[in-house]
């Protein structure tokens, strides 16, 4: 027995979660009669992390709305800059992200990173526990209800990566203030405390120093600064607080 029939369309940066059949536009489909609109939206292929406002006939509807008959249904892609409740904003990134998260932590952002795979319920839990925004190319894990937020990442290249999570999320950027490695906060170090740590030819050339206040790892302006330096510059010319 067919069910009722709506007319959807769902907005272009959505597309490519739906199939090919499904992009042109407007299209008929056929629903159950009893499933809410956010289920019908899922079954699509389109994470609800991704899915904006939602209107039926013109009118704003939640995700609970059961489509009837004859409705017209669009669906909208999230809203630049996402506000999410609550604060300060953090992040967590799925084994796949290890990259984005080295360069979220460069630019002071606040980024949980689990370097080996814990599995989705596992990630999921941390989210809602620490209350961060879950991130990654999985569209299953940001299926997952118990989630507290998340933001699925389009692109495969680093820079993309970046600059989508800048532009969408907008968080506070603070260079040079977070541990690259396991996030925790940068403090200035004298040389005396950390020479242990160095190799003789760092001690020679170097005289400022940074130390992260949970692993102790020590950072200085060595071979690699002037990459970190553009990757940062870029990031504040974009996206830095104007009054800053």
């Amino acid at each position: 027995m067919n069910g009722p029939e709506i007319h959807l369309d769902v907005a272009p940066e959505l597309r490519l979660f739906i199939p090919s059949e499904r992009r042109r536009g407007h299209t008929a489909l056929t629903v159950d009669g009893s499933s809410s609109l956010g289920h019908v939206i899922e079954s699509l292929g389109v994470p609800l992390t991704e899915a904006g406002r939602l209107l039926v006939d013109g009118r704003e509807v939640a995700v609970s709305h059961v489509p009837r008959d004859g409705e017209r249904v669009e669906v909208y892609g999230i809203e630049r800059p996402q506000r999410v409740p609550g604060a300060p904003l953090r992040f967590l990134l799925d084994v796949h992200l290890g990259t984005l998260a080295r360069r979220l932590r460069l630019l002071g952002v606040d980024a949980a990173y689990e370097s080996e795979d814990i599995g989705d319920p596992a990630l999921a839990a941390l989210s809602a526990r620490e209350r961060r925004v879950l991130l990654s190319r999985d569209r299953g894990l940001l299926r997952r209800r118990e989630i507290w937020a998340g933001g699925y990442v389009y692109s495969d290249k680093p820079d993309d990566q970046l600059r989508d999570v800048l532009e969408r999320f907008a968080p506070a950027l603070a260079p040079w203030t977070r541990c690259t490695a396991c996030n925790g906060p940068l403090r200035d170090a004298d040389k005396d405390t950390v020479e242990d740590q160095l190799e003789q030819g760092t001690q020679r050339t170097y005289d400022v120093f940074a130390q992260c206040t949970e692993c102790g790892r020590v950072y200085w302006r060595g071979a690699h600064h002037a990459r970190l330096e553009a990757i940062v510059t870029a990031a504040l010319r974009e996206f830095g607080d104007p009054a800053a």
